[in-house]
């Protein structure tokens, strides 16, 4: 069964651009590995630079595989030379009700 996500990446300091172009190749790489599904990913800006991305993974199973692949594994090597992994309750906007978002294009 699918599975949901949602990410929230703080980039390093002199890091915003860099993070933001790699952001934009991550979903495609999950899809031509046969990771993620087609569903349309969501990607937004919070407040504090916070990049956040909404995406599908094909399954549970494809997320533990996806432990076990090179190009996978190699992207996330690029991921954390530029950003940090963030929990969503380190936002201040997930402390509101209606957490909102900037999108990127």
């Amino acid at each position: 069964m699918e599975r949901i996500v949602i990410a929230a990446y703080k980039p390093k300091p002199g890091m915003a651009a860099e993070l933001e172009t790699l952001v934009k190749t991550h979903v495609p790489l999950l899809r031509s590995q046969g990771l993620a599904t087609e569903r349309e990913s969501i990607i937004m800006r919070a407040k504090d630079g916070t990049i956040i991305e909404v995406f599908e993974w094909v399954s549970a199973e494809a997320i533990e595989s996806a432990h076990q692949n090179a190009a996978v594994l190699e992207m996330w090597q690029s991921y954390a030379d530029v950003c940090d992994y963030t929990p969503l309750s380190q936002l201040d906007e997930s402390q509101q009700l209606f957490a909102e978002f900037t999108p990127m294009a």
